[in-house]
């Protein structure tokens, strides 16, 4: 079997801890990426969507990334995620995490403007040329650009994306991306496609639900991507038991649900920052069941 590259196995996106003034709690968040390098992930991808970047001063994105590489144990991946409205701003981002020595960084495209192709071709260049690996990150559900398969291949074939987190949920995509670019690393990007991309020959999977119940995804990831038919029996099984709970991870309101999950188990979760609120009681009840169901069957 091949060394593991630094975007291959279960990297969490990670939630960020607020106090209670909504202020980043570094020290917590510290905390968090320990317990999950202990736990069994592979690594952690800081300041992604789940982590609120968005809503994140410079200065506070800047230290989060600095966080999670000093709380790192050694051979854990730090993925700093470096999403930014354009090339040159994400091209600052790719620079910092380089210099505070994380291992690759996770691309949104330009996310504020619907891109055509060449431009997107430009963007990923721009943050190819800091030097770092870059995974693509394919979300065209909240970001106005889809990163088709042949756009991918075209990006990757330029060197400028060793790998992509694919979040449009369509998983025929899979076979498209590693028919047009053999080379490319696909990576999960909804929890709840895990056992359908791991079929399909994920190597990593970018994922929300560790956080809560990180033991458990992880045999999930395990056994969905060995490739040994008799571990299938039992990846369904798990699957199918935490479908419900990981299909949080797809909706709009995914960090809070996931936050609501991680204080259920007894993990500091918290509020998220503005702008958004409080889960509506529909939702507030059935993340709770869900959670409630999986820890009832000793799922951790």
């Amino acid at each position: 079997m091949s060394e593991r590259k630094p975007w291959h196995g279960v990297i969490v996106a990670t939630a960020l801890p607020f106090k209670d003034d909504l202020s980043v709690d570094y020290d917590a968040y510290a905390e968090h990426v320990q317990w999950l390098a202990a736990n069994g992930c592979d690594g952690v991808a800081p300041n992604g969507s789940l982590g609120e970047y968005q809503v994140l001063t410079d200065q506070e994105r800047a230290k989060v990334v600095e966080t999670a590489i000093e709380a790192a144990p050694e051979g854990f991946t730090v993925m700093a995620g470096v999403g930014a409205y354009g090339g040159l701003e994400s091209q600052r981002w790719a620079e910092h995490a380089a210099k505070a020595g994380a291992d690759c960084v996770m691309l949104l495209p330009p996310n504020s403007y619907r891109a055509n192709h060449d431009e997107v071709v430009e963007h990923y260049r721009l943050v190819g040329e800091v030097g770092l690996p870059v995974v693509g990150y394919n979300n065209p559900i909240d970001t106005k650009v889809d990163l088709t398969p042949q756009l991918i291949a075209r990006i990757h074939e330029e060197g400028n994306m060793v790998g992509v987190k694919e979040f449009s949920g369509d998983v025929r995509r899979a076979y498209e991306i590693k028919e047009l670019a053999p080379e490319m690393d696909l990576i999960i990007g909804t929890d709840d496609t895990v056992l359908e991309v791991g079929l399909a020959g994920a190597v990593g999977w970018v994922a929300g639900y560790p956080n809560a119940i990180p033991q458990t995804t992880v045999e999930l990831y395990r056994l969905s991507t060995s490739g040994k038919a008799e571990d299938l029996v039992k990846a369904k099984e798990l699957y199918t038991d935490l479908h419900s709970l990981l299909r949080w991870d797809t909706k709009t309101e995914f960090v809070q649900a996931i936050k609501l999950s991680m204080d259920i188990i007894g993990l500091k979760g918290g509020k998220c920052r503005p702008p958004r609120g409080p889960l509506v009681e529909w939702m507030h009840k059935g993340i709770t069941a869900d959670t409630e169901a999986a820890v009832a069957k000793g799922y951790k």
